[in-house]
């Protein structure tokens, strides 16, 4: 695990990553650094209480709003006055803030404290009632990446966010938008996941852990995404689930269903996470130890509703051999 630990600067086009222990520390000076001298704070109770430099920096603080990030997001349209905007929090908050400045011209910078993995992409929903205004998706332009805060999380809720993470560089691997870029950095990524959950929580390598989320986020930003994103999200819409929840429940059985139509790319899967094709569902299982859709409270009566939502997204045709319905039922009941 060399060097995996240290920090660095990574420029990606109009994108720049800081990846560093203690990066959140000078979260305020790097902003300024990086053109965010005057901005808008987005973020959460939770999130602000460990950066107390970033909110004392911002011009003005707005909390996101529980709840879905398209009704959280137009409540804070017309609120944010600076040219930019930086979000604070897990997904949900980077997310709002994007799509906040979808509609409103802003530039963003995020500061993740989970592994959503929504620093790295411009992939996001638009405020409720205003997607005609907006303008396009928007990708952070700055991401200020600290393991700490990244992997604070209790260890069930880390590792359930850790299969989002590890979702992402999965479903990417088999679209049609698939490269070598966006595969390396995939499979390198599910490897360090991988080899970080094995660790004990006393002794796990929180940077590796950190930037196999980065690299996961990158994959899925670059080459899309397919079936078991589609039924996540779809999931969580329809059915009132935790999104990271959802994800380590669905992750395992998505990818014993795709083992047959994408068997290179999943085999290349199961090598980064060192097991075998037949074995990979049960190893991704023991890495997200999660609960079934039932127990974060999801409804039977209403899983129609969800499947006519799921075959309703165009991305499900990113899927090789794309699923029929019954397939679908299939997988989300095996994670009941």
């Amino acid at each position: 695990m060399s060097g995996v630990g240290a920090s660095f600067t990574w420029r990606d086009a109009n994108r720049t990553v800081i990846f560093g222990q203690g990066a959140l520390e000078g979260a305020a000076n790097t902003l300024a650094e990086h053109g965010f001298a005057q901005f808008d704070l987005l973020s959460t109770p939770r999130a602000m209480a460990k950066a107390s430099q970033v909110v004392a920096a911002a011009a003005a603080v707005h909390e996101v709003a529980p709840g879905g990030v398209p009704e959280a997001a137009a409540v804070l349209l017309g609120q944010a006055s600076s040219p930019t905007l930086v979000a604070l929090g897990g997904g949900r908050v980077i997310d709002a803030a994007k799509a906040v400045a979808s509609v409103e011209g802003q530039t963003v910078a995020a500061i993740p404290t989970t592994l959503s993995g929504a620093e790295m992409s411009g992939i996001h929903r638009f405020p409720a009632g205003a997607e005609e205004r907006a303008k396009g998706l928007v990708r952070p332009e700055l991401a200020i990446a600290d393991p700490e805060p990244m992997t604070s999380l209790p260890e069930s809720l880390l590792r359930w966010s850790a299969m989002n993470a590890l979702a992402h560089g999965a479903d990417s691997l088999y679209t049609p938008f698939a490269n070598p870029v966006s595969r390396m950095t995939a499979l390198r990524g599910a490897e360090l996941i991988g080899e970080a959950l094995d660790q004990s929580p006393e002794d796990r390598d929180r940077a590796a852990l950190a930037l196999g989320s980065i690299l996961c986020g990158y994959a899925i930003d670059s080459a899309l995404f397919a079936i078991h994103h589609v039924i996540c999200q779809s999931l969580v819409r329809e059915l009132g689930v935790p999104h990271a929840e959802t994800n380590a429940a669905i992750l395992p059985h998505a990818i014993a269903f795709m083992r047959e139509r994408a068997p290179e790319q999943i085999g290349d899967l199961a090598k980064a996470l060192d097991t075998n094709l037949d074995s990979l569902p049960d190893r991704i299982s023991d890495l997200g130890r999660p609960q079934g859709l039932g127990e974060l409270g999801a409804e039977k009566a209403d899983l129609e509703a969800a499947l006519d939502a799921i075959e309703a997204r165009p991305q499900l045709a990113f899927t090789p051999d794309p699923p029929n319905r019954e397939h679908l039922r299939t997988i989300i009941e095996a994670a009941w």
